[in-house]
């Protein structure tokens, strides 16, 4: 299966590097070293995980954050990368802006 990122969820990974990096030296470059691995699982596994609002989740192996993505055809559309850590609200709000 394909995997396509849109520009917000690119948007939310690097915004997510961004806070990595303000922690510690290189945690960016870890961070998104295992989101790509976590992105790159979804070629076989897209469309198993639970869904949340409409859209499929998964959970990173190695941080918080959630991948939220839709599945058409032959094709794994993620919508948003989001830290869990943050209000359910939020991401409630985040998701109900996303275009299906």
């Amino acid at each position: 299966m394909r995997v396509e990122l849109r520009d917000e969820a690119r948007g939310d990974l690097f915004d997510g590097a961004a806070f990595y990096r303000d922690q510690s030296t290189g945690l960016d470059e870890h961070f998104l070293e295992c989101l790509r691995s976590d992105l790159h699982l979804l070629e076989t596994t897209a469309g198993v995980h639970e869904t949340y609002r409409g859209f499929h989740r998964s959970l990173s192996k190695r941080f918080p954050f959630a991948i939220y993505y839709l599945v058409a055809d032959n094709l794994a559309d993620v919508v948003a990368i989001l830290d869990c850590r943050q209000r359910p609200d939020n991401i409630d709000i985040r998701l109900g802006r996303t275009k299906r």
